[in-house]
């Protein structure tokens, strides 16, 4: 009885609700969301993204799904689950000198000793990242300590009640109890209520559905777009191991996910209003249309496939983006 009252209050659910958002409200979001992604560009570290592969992030999608989660879960566990690691790899450094030198000289044998000595805590570790992200949500289901057990079980881990408890725990103070960070689709969301305030009229449910359709995508492709995107930026497709580097902060910068996901959804949907959206995301957020275009252009090469999107950009009288958005030469 009670997963007929989950479901049934899951088909009702009528999703995000746009417009209704006094413009100060907006206007400070923005600001917080900007200042939030801003401060996290300057601190990345350089390992940022190395949890992200496409088996963590297909794993904690399926899970999510499986628990009953929203979207905003699922987001939110793959940046948790991102973020302790790395916390948790830089201490496992630290506890050794040995260890220390070999990440200092950036020998790829010592990265793979650190994460075999993780490897038999990632899945639990992974669990409780899934169950922090679902206590955000407060309006969805809560994946309680039973429910988590229960599937640690049934692949044949025989964690206890309590060394579950000491995994959350452990991911929260790692994280200093700063668990609640904004994830792309906060983003992605705040950039559409924007777009309506400022006179877009634009289909907000289809145009939600599709960007967080997207997003999925994004996030389990995530290499293979950024890969593109990248030798777009240095007009070569054997990039060097800097310019690989020194775009880290792209493939981390939230903004510019949002408004590539936004874009790259109106021109499937709207393609006559694509050029209007362009230009108002690059009037709020500063981020340049030609950037845009070229973030559109790398997700939609992967959606449907490179001959089709180049057609697709010339059935709307746009070129398919030339090499520019960022100078890493």
């Amino acid at each position: 009885m009670g997963s007929q009252v989950r479901a049934a209050s899951r088909r009702c659910d009528p999703g995000p609700v746009f417009g209704e958002v006094g413009p100060e409200i907006i206007e400070d979001t923005l600001i917080h969301l900007a200042t939030e992604n801003e401060q996290s560009l300057s601190e990345l570290s350089d390992q940022a993204g190395c949890f992200k592969e496409t088996q963590t992030v297909e794993f904690i999608f399926l899970l999510s799904e499986k628990w009953h989660l929203d979207q905003s879960a699922r987001y939110q566990a793959v940046e948790l689950l991102e973020r302790f690691m790395i916390k948790h790899v830089e201490q496992v450094c630290k506890s050794s000198r040995e260890n220390i030198k070999s990440c200092e000289q950036g020998q790829g044998s010592s990265w793979s000793s650190l994460k075999d000595q993780i490897y038999d805590t990632f899945v639990l570790r992974l669990v409780s990242c899934v169950q922090l992200a679902s206590k955000l949500s407060l309006h969805y289901n809560i994946v309680n300590s039973d429910t988590a057990l229960q599937f640690l079980q049934s692949l044949k881990y025989s964690y206890t009640k309590q060394q579950l408890l000491e995994s959350e725990l452990a991911v929260l103070k790692s994280l200093h109890y700063q668990i609640n960070v904004s994830t792309p689709l906060a983003y992605v969301e705040l950039l559409l209520e924007v777009l309506g305030h400022n006179g877009c009229l634009l289909p907000a449910k289809p145009l939600h559905q599709m960007c967080m359709q997207l997003l999925d995508f994004s996030y389990l492709a995530r290499d293979t777009i950024y890969d593109t995107l990248l030798k777009i930026a240095i007009e070569n497709s054997t990039p060097s191991k800097l310019q690989v580097a020194k775009f880290l902060t792209v493939k981390e910068d939230f903004m510019l996910l949002a408004v590539g996901i936004i874009s790259t959804s109106v021109f499937i949907l709207n393609p006559g209003q694509w050029e209007q959206v362009v230009k108002h995301l690059n009037y709020i957020t500063g981020i340049t249309s030609q950037s845009i275009l070229e973030f559109s252009y790398a997700l939609l090469k992967h959606v449907v496939g490179s001959t089709t999107s180049k057609q697709h950009y010339r059935n709307c009288g746009t070129k398919a983006p030339e090499n520019r958005i960022m100078p890493l030469k």
